[in-house]
């Protein structure tokens, strides 16, 4: 194979499907080589990872190309929607580190809208159905059996009309009456069964107040919103597949009425982003927020763009994430434990290096002089030099985890237990006393436990180099370190895929998804530390400082465990 085509062969595998598509589309001339896409969330709920996935497509293959992508929301549903979600919505895409090229709404097309239904009207090709919802779902049969038409189908144009602008009036009662498309009962996509494409809202618009009374459907407003803009590429995900020859059909009419352009956007599917162990439902997200069964859209539990943040996710992470998925034609269940390790493989890169004791037990080293104490020098992170380092407090009483000390050792224990060695990270090796290794309260759990240290073993002197069989612990100066509440996180639910179960999806909630540990202790070099600083708790994991924390009550959530000990 010649040399140009192997090269050829090699960008293609690069590229995902849609990314190739546009290409092709774009060597061919199509648009006069514009290119042009959009993300249009509904301002009903926060962002979630399965909409991130999409921003990264819709706004990085016009990157990739030369292209601008714009953001539009399809606030046709003022009942749903508020601007608290379009402000949330604005900052999450700006911190995964896109930027639009213009801001739209779907509500800057009302007016067109209206004029287009009127002339479907007009054009005997609308009319208004005064049937209920469940009548009309009765009516349109089945895929393979053609639906009945209603009996208001064939109503006068001019009657039409008048109840069409009734429909826009305060009078109107919701959900008296809808507007359909006049199209054909008996195609075998259901969704050109004489679809609704306006019905009767009263809730005050976000930014048209009560000046529309009748909204658009979804299907109605979004291809011609596209038309409006001159998208080329409309990119969605795989449930638009059998709604786009309606996306075409509807282009095409108001092509026919306007006269305008010759283009066409052109819709292309990907497969969705689902996760194991969450939901990605905006209603169901909705009813744990609502029903106050997580604390908020930005819980760090949820799936959301906002919650991930909170938890300490990097904006890197997620976007390395979906890369490593890819974009295809089939849907899939996608394992938790991938994003971890795409969180856990980022943080390592720049997560600050500090010691923290969860679960604090005293050590006292008895041959260290009392009230002495000396300047330790730690590495900010090993991963990257220019980080520099931070000074820590070494003393007489230093905090160790409870799990780091066996008064009876296992026979694998390489911690500290009685005559044992450890070195403690930065500082020296200590040997655990053999004949009074430790102190206990009236419950027989230990309080203090005693050791002597070595001198000529600090980190960084010769005697460093002495081998020992012992694990290396970390550790804080108990009179040189901060108190902090901890809460860890964990799955939300407890079953793998809960969409799928047939049970309330409240019940499949998992109750060990937060633990909250208020008894733990920090390095005082964390005193000034904000939200979004990346953190790794030496041995334990990566943590962030939490939107709760203060500085007189130092609060850090879990973001992942330094390995995964789910499957364990």
């Amino acid at each position: 194979m010649k040399e140009k085509e192997i090269t050829q062969n090699e960008e293609k595998r690069s590229l995902s499907f849609v990314e190739q598509f546009v290409k092709e589309d774009l060597e061919a001339g199509k648009n006069g080589g514009r290119l042009q896409t959009r993300f249009p969330p509904e301002p009903n709920g926060y962002i979630h990872i399965g909409h991130a996935k999409a921003i990264c497509m819709d706004f990085g293959v016009a990157e990739k190309f030369g292209g601008v992508c714009n953001l539009r929301f399809d606030d046709t549903n003022p009942s749903k929607e508020d601007t608290e979600y379009v402000d949330s919505i604005l900052h999450d895409i700006e911190w995964l580190g896109f930027k639009w090229g213009n801001i739209y709404y779907a509500s800057d097309y009302f007016e067109k809208l209206w004029d287009l239904a009127v002339w479907l009207i007009k054009q005997g090709l609308a009319y208004v159905d005064e049937q209920t919802s469940e009548q009309i779902a009765q009516q349109k049969g089945t895929p393979t059996q053609p639906g009945t038409a209603s009996p208001f189908r064939d109503r006068p144009i001019e009657e039409n009309l008048r109840l069409f602008e009734h429909m826009n009036t305060a009078e109107a009662v919701e959900g008296s009456m809808v507007l359909r498309a006049k199209l054909d009962m008996a195609n075998p996509n259901m969704h050109f069964r004489d679809p609704v494409i306006y019905r009767i809202i009263h809730t005050p618009h976000h930014r048209t107040g009560t000046k529309w009374h009748a909204y658009p459907m979804y299907d109605f407003a979004h291809g011609q919103s596209d038309y409006f803009e001159g998208v080329t590429h409309s990119i969605c995900t795989l449930e638009f597949v059998p709604h786009r020859p309606l996306y075409d059909k509807f282009v095409d009419l108001l092509q026919q009425k306007d006269q305008q352009y010759d283009y066409r956007p052109r819709q292309i599917e990907f497969n969705r982003l689902n996760l194991t162990y969450t939901v990605m439902s905006k209603r169901k997200l909705k009813a744990l927020v609502d029903e106050r069964l997580v604390s908020g859209w930005d819980d760090p539990r949820m799936p959301t763009v906002c919650g991930m943040r909170r938890r300490g996710y990097s904006a890197q992470s997620i976007r390395n994430f979906i890369d490593s998925i890819g974009y295809t034609k089939f849907d899939a269940l996608n394992d938790y434990a991938l994003l971890e390790a795409a969180v856990r493989d980022d943080l390592n890169k720049r997560a600050c290096r500090v010691s923290a004791v969860l679960n604090p037990v005293k050590l006292v080293i008895t041959n260290y002089p009392e009230g002495q104490t000396e300047e330790l020098t730690a590495v900010n992170n090993p991963e990257c030099e220019a980080d520099g380092t931070h000074q820590i407090t070494f003393s007489r009483e230093l905090w160790i985890e409870r799990d780091d000390f066996q008064e009876v050792a296992e026979k694998k224990f390489q911690r500290l237990a009685p005559g044992k060695e450890v070195r403690l990270k930065n500082a020296y090796i200590i040997k655990c006393d053999e004949e009074h290794p430790c102190d206990k309260d009236a419950d027989g759990n230990v309080v203090t436990v005693y050791a002597t240290y070595d001198p000529e073993t600090r980190s960084g002197l010769p005697g460093a180099d002495r081998k020992i069989k012992g694990k290396t612990l970390h550790w804080l100066s108990c009179g040189h370190c901060l108190p902090a509440e901890v809460r860890l996180y964990d799955r939300l639910f407890s079953v793998e895929n809960p969409a799928a179960e047939e049970a309330d999806f409240r019940d499949l909630l998992n109750p060990g998804s937060l633990t909250v540990l208020d008894h733990c202790y920090v390095e005082s070099y964390l005193k000034d530390a904000k939200p979004g600083d990346f953190l790794q708790f030496q041995r334990i994991g990566y943590f962030t400082p939490d939107l709760d924390s203060r500085p007189d009550h130092l609060v850090f959530n879990r973001t992942v465990g330094l390995k995964d000990t789910w499957r364990k």
